[in-house]
């Protein structure tokens, strides 16, 4: 099987961009990646893009030629929407297309522009990747989603709410030295403890914040980067996605999320990897309760283990396995259809060396990451490796 590279690596800062449209920001992460991989435009064969909300932030939809011609690209162009899993969604089929031999030279990533609207305004689009008829009427949103499942968790397993402000805490750390993070500064546990509730037992300090943002990332063949001699030693090796039922009503499992535990079963299997021989990893938190779910299933820890990891120092940055060196979303920011493609950004960064973070895991070989839409009802995990 071909095995693909990731040849160049483009970010904007993550937070405010009250003056720049969402192709601006798009095009300025694929220059970044493009000049990072050293590849003429002209190669690039295909270009993969996650996006979910621009119909209704920017009141535009077929953003695939829109953001490929703002990138300098005439290359075919496909918009991939799976609420916040869309980039890692997108990310999953460029590298299918180099594994099969359709493309050598491809372009992923993926763009969101939020805070032109009002906080209820995100908040009320973001719903939609809810399901419509049985949550969004009855008023769910996001927060109170997660809530839910924040309940269920403790309710089933144990766990309190300093357990979550110690993910909080350790995840603006991490970001503080990220110069692409929207939030570049400390918060302690107490600081956490004492924000304000949103939907219990979540408070604000809980929750990631409204972001603009894009991410970008140039895939190679083996045989395109060495007749070009391109310097790209990190490799994607495994790729996995699950998916689950829509709403939180219908699932056998309210503290659990059987969609990333398929996705990861699978990039394990294609990989040829096991959870133990993960060095560091980057997860979707979206809400510190997300980063439990996500250990689990995982396979880092067992159902209900997971809670306490933060607290016990195991998942910090001088722990036996870093979680969100980048600062995770929590800090690092969410711009939704882009967060996948920044996942695999900042795991490609950390693992060759120049990431700010690179020097806590200095000897790491292995990285994954894990990118879910919605209350998980999608999940993307991808496994990668240093190859040469």
């Amino acid at each position: 099987m071909t095995s693909v590279r990731v040849a160049g690596v483009g970010l904007t800062q993550f937070g405010r961009h009250p003056d720049r449209t969402g192709r601006d920001l798009f095009a300025e992460a694929a220059l970044t990646a493009r000049e990072d991989a050293g590849v003429p435009r002209q190669d690039i064969e295909a270009l993969h893009y996650g996006n979910f909300m621009g119909a209704l932030a920017e009141h535009q939809a077929h953003q695939g030629p829109l953001v490929a011609e703002a990138a300098g690209l005439t290359c075919p162009a496909t918009r991939y929407e799976q609420a916040c899993a869309s980039a890692g969604v997108a990310a999953r089929q460029a590298i299918k297309d180099v594994r099969n031999g359709e493309a050598d030279v491809v372009l992923v990533g993926g763009m969101e522009r939020m805070t032109n609207l009002e906080t209820a305004e995100v908040t009320e689009s973001l719903a939609i990747a809810a399901d419509e008829l049985y949550e969004v009427r009855a008023g769910i949103t996001f927060p109170g989603a997660y809530a839910l499942m924040a309940q269920a968790y403790f309710s089933q397993f144990g766990g309190e709410r300093e357990d979550l402000a110690h993910i909080a805490a350790k995840n603006h750390h991490n970001a503080v030295n990220n110069e692409f993070a929207q939030y570049q500064r400390e918060i302690s546990v107490e600081q956490a403890l004492d924000s304000p509730p949103v939907a219990e037992p979540l408070h604000l300090f809980d929750a990631c914040p409204i972001t603009d943002g894009a991410s970008a990332l140039v895939l190679v063949s083996d045989e395109y980067a060495e007749e070009h001699d391109i310097d790209a030693p990190v490799a994607i090796t495994g790729t996995g996605q699950g998916g689950d039922k829509m709403a939180l009503q219908d699932r056998d499992h309210l503290a659990q999320t059987p969609a990333a535990t398929k996705a990861a079963e699978e990039a394990y299997a294609d990989s040829g990897r096991s959870p133990e021989e993960i060095d560091v990893a980057e997860v979707h938190d979206c809400f510190t309760i997300a980063e439990v779910l996500a250990l689990e299933s995982l396979g880092f820890y067992e159902p209900g283990e997971g809670i306490g990891a933060a607290r016990r120092g195991e998942t910090t940055r001088d722990g036996d396995r870093p979680i969100n060196l980048s600062g995770g979303l929590k800090a690092k920011g969410h711009p939704v259809g882009a967060t996948g493609g920044s996942q695999l950004v900042e795991m490609t960064r950390l693992l060759r060396g120049d990431h700010p973070n690179s020097d806590v895991v200095a000897d790491a070989e292995i990285g994954l990451t894990h990118n879910a839409g919605g209350t998980v009802a999608s999940a993307v995990v991808h496994v990668l490796e240093v190859v040469n």
